[in-house]
């Protein structure tokens, strides 16, 4: 099964298919560093297709770590917002501001020094050993998960736990295109070996796929237990039809953004409750929203914000999705 070819394979066709993507530039060693943090840190838990023209945006308006480092809060939000998960924001600027102070302004070539970094853990230290320092190292993100699960036919919950999986890494081999090598394998997992429909014919190691000999692409997951979360909202709104938001110090999610007044209450008042529910796509949260209007601020450091000035303000999608969802109504 671990053909010494495998990775010839992967590496020719990577190099007839591979997507051009803004981070694969040809630049210098530092600017490639650089894209590499960036795009690391915008993939984390977000599409390719959805990151490009945030990345483009991003680069264009903060090209290196000194300009981010020294950014001003307000218009490093702006240009993340719509992106999601703004604590990678936050995160980013402390990591170029450590990078600058503690490592001379190089980003780190080892992955215990890369985990010191604020929002570095184990897959993004390993990303950026492969495709930023060449290392032979293969990042297990999901689309790599995914091949090893089908060519081995891993169906079993202790065969796809974490820690098998990177066991069966070794199944890939090495190459000396480390870097390329390993985009290779994640671009194979993304384009081709998809998690519905995927496009076998165009495989490149679909000999060494024990799946596609068994023509069972089915996947296993690994069941987890979400703890659901049931918020109330308050909408609030003043005679000039402004709505008003507060700056979240309350919940994990969103910290620092505007978000509407919300608390969280248990299930049955959840269920019991009148008013008008809206579902959010934010992890486990269930929402309903309780219309309330109001003459004047009733809370400290808050704002009213138009709906039609929505644009002026850097909120975050789930406040817009929220306020948009009043807006139709």
């Amino acid at each position: 099964m671990r053909n010494t070819n495998i990775s010839k394979k992967i590496i020719k066709w990577y190099d007839n298919n591979k997507r051009i993507l803004p981070w694969r530039v040809k630049a210098s060693n530092k600017k490639k560093q650089y894209f590499t943090l960036v795009s690391e840190f915008m993939l984390q838990q977000t599409q390719v297709k959805t990151v490009i023209p945030y990345f483009n945006e991003f680069i264009l308006k903060i090209p290196d770590l000194e300009s981010l480092s020294k950014i001003r809060n307000e218009k490093l939000m702006k240009c993340w917002e719509g992106l999601g998960y703004y604590s990678r924001a936050r995160n980013l600027k402390n990591t170029a501001k450590k990078i600058l102070k503690e490592f001379k302004g190089k980003l780190p070539d080892n992955e215990d020094d890369l985990k010191t970094l604020p929002g570095i853990g184990d897959y993004t230290s390993k990303a950026i050993m492969a495709i930023a320092y060449n290392k032979k190292i293969i990042p297990l993100d999901g689309n790599v998960e995914r091949i090893l699960k089908r060519t081995l036919y891993l169906k079993k919950e202790q065969e796809i736990s974490k820690e098998n999986l990177k066991k069966n890494k070794s199944f890939f081999g090495e190459s000396n295109r480390a870097s390329d090598y390993a985009q290779a394998i994640m671009e194979i997992g993304a384009l081709i070996c998809k998690p519905i429909n995927p496009k076998c014919n165009e495989c490149p190691i679909k000999k060494n796929c024990i799946s596609f000999k068994k023509k069972d692409f089915h996947l296993t997951k690994i069941n987890k237990a979400y703890n659901q979360k049931f918020f109330e909202i308050r909408l609030l709104k003043n005679k000039y039809k402004n709505y008003y938001l507060i700056k979240n110090h309350k919940f994990n999610f969103l910290k620092g953004m505007p978000i509407l007044p919300m608390t969280e209450i248990t299930k049955s008042k959840y269920e019991n409750q009148v008013g008008k529910r809206i579902s959010i796509n934010i992890s486990n949260m269930h929402m309903k929203i309780i219309m309330k209007k109001s003459k004047h601020v009733p809370y400290h450091n808050g704002l009213y914000v138009g709906i039609n000035n929505l644009k002026n303000f850097t909120l975050p999608s789930f406040t817009k999705k929220l306020l948009n969802s009043v807006i139709r109504d």
